[in-house]
């Protein structure tokens, strides 16, 4: 629970210094893409593979927040090859979220989260396919959750990587693209567009940390 407060005051404390930069003091300056051009050409193929791997462990470590990597991607590598990077660290993260879950069970994935676990996924296969993607369309649902408690359930995992793939592709678009704009110049769209996001991962951990200090009801 220390760990999800720390989180969220550093999370306001950011959306704070992106909103009001002028109240606070700070001057908020990105990089020249010139700038940012050699810094990629030095990084080479190690770039990439840093993304990834942070998407990746974004979403395994939860509640750990990706966007900020996602727009990291785009503003790195362009809209397109940034996609591409945030689709496959997302992809993986999920897949390992997923198998976490299925072969240490209901018990680790309560102490990851720190509350107890429902049958939140249950129905046919179609009907969790259809539940996995549209899940994956919405920015308010936790995706590490998602992807923890699909684990939990009787999904086939080909079924939950091939919805989380078409689910995420609209979003990853979105982030890179974003990214990619603010380095073109359209910062405010970009920098309000972090805002947002930012307030969405703070209400997900307000959630989170209520559902960890609601007293639970005695079974009578």
């Amino acid at each position: 629970m220390m760990f999800r407060l720390a989180l969220l005051l550093l999370l306001v404390l950011a959306i704070s210094v992106l909103a009001l930069p002028d109240v606070l003091g700070f001057d908020i300056n990105l990089p020249e893409r010139e700038d940012l051009d050699r810094w990629i050409d030095a990084a080479g193929l190690t770039g990439p593979i840093l993304v990834v791997a942070l998407m990746t462990a974004a979403i395994v470590a939860s509640p750990l927040p990706s966007a900020p990597i996602a727009l990291a991607a785009g503003a790195a590598y362009g809209h397109t090859f940034g996609t591409l990077l945030v689709v496959l660290g997302a992809e993986l993260g999920a897949l390992g979220a997923f198998l976490l879950a299925r072969w240490l069970g209901q018990p680790f994935v309560e102490r990851h989260f720190g509350q107890k676990t429902g049958p939140y996924f249950l129905g046919s296969q179609n009907t969790l396919t259809f539940l996995v993607f549209g899940s994956r369309l919405l920015p308010f649902l936790s995706f590490d959750m998602i992807s923890y408690a699909a684990g939990l359930s009787k999904l086939h995992l080909w079924r939950f990587a091939l919805a989380t793939l078409a689910g995420i592709i609209p979003a990853s678009f979105l982030l890179a693209h974003l990214g990619s704009e603010a380095m073109n110049g359209d910062a405010r769209t970009a920098t309000w567009t972090a805002v947002a996001l930012g307030g969405f991962t703070a209400l997900s951990l307000l959630v989170a940390i209520w559902r960890e200090r609601r007293p639970t009801r005695k079974e009578s």
